[in-house]
């Protein structure tokens, strides 16, 4: 893995250790030689991990909306910043310059950058590894949830388990170098006329 894209908050949260793991995140990935692909902006845990990265010398893309740039937000100290028009014009730049995502703690933001991530995994449309870096028990609700879609039979199982989990960084970079995607694909096929 040569990069990899972080989703996380543009705040920081009511947890001191949501701040203390993005910074860790992105020093670890600056260790190991990974250039960090993020939302750009130098706030919240978006700036940590930046932050993070940039202190251990590490390469760090940032790919931001030219609307969120006028707001001020915009991180001056990276290594290069990629002005976009649109939310789903980053999503699309993020995923192109990648070799696999993790997801910090976040919102709605955050979840919706995760679960497209998912979905196109799901539809074939890439074959990278998806992760979540579970801080503090932060997604210990949502694998709930994903277990109960699963059990409720909308989500295979073999789908759900493309979401890898740890709340040990080293873990997570160990899971997703290791990562095989499911050769099954999705129920939809053309049809055979």
């Amino acid at each position: 893995m040569k990069r990899i894209t972080v989703f996380c908050a543009s705040s920081f949260g009511t947890e001191k250790i949501y701040e203390e793991q993005a910074t860790a995140l992105g020093k670890t990935l600056a260790e190991q030689n990974i250039e960090l692909v993020y939302g750009g902006a130098n706030v919240g845990l978006m700036g940590a991990v930046a932050d993070g990265a940039l202190s251990a010398g590490g390469k760090v893309i940032g790919v931001l909306p030219n609307f969120l740039r006028s707001k001020e937000i915009a991180h001056l100290g990276l290594t290069e910043l990629i002005l976009v028009e649109s939310m789903h014009e980053r999503k699309t730049k993020m995923n192109d310059l990648c070799d696999g995502v993790i997801a910090l703690p976040g919102g709605f933001g955050t979840l919706e950058e995760l679960f497209e991530m998912l979905t196109w995994a799901q539809l074939g449309l890439h074959k990278k590894p998806i992760a979540v870096l579970n801080v503090n028990g932060f997604y210990d609700s949502l694998m709930e949830l994903l277990k109960t879609m699963t059990s409720k039979g909308l989500l295979k199982e073999v789908n759900r388990e493309m979401l890898l989990v740890s709340d040990s960084i080293d873990d997570l970079l160990h899971q997703m170098r290791n990562y095989t995607p499911p050769i099954v694909g999705k129920w939809i096929e053309k049809d055979k006329t």
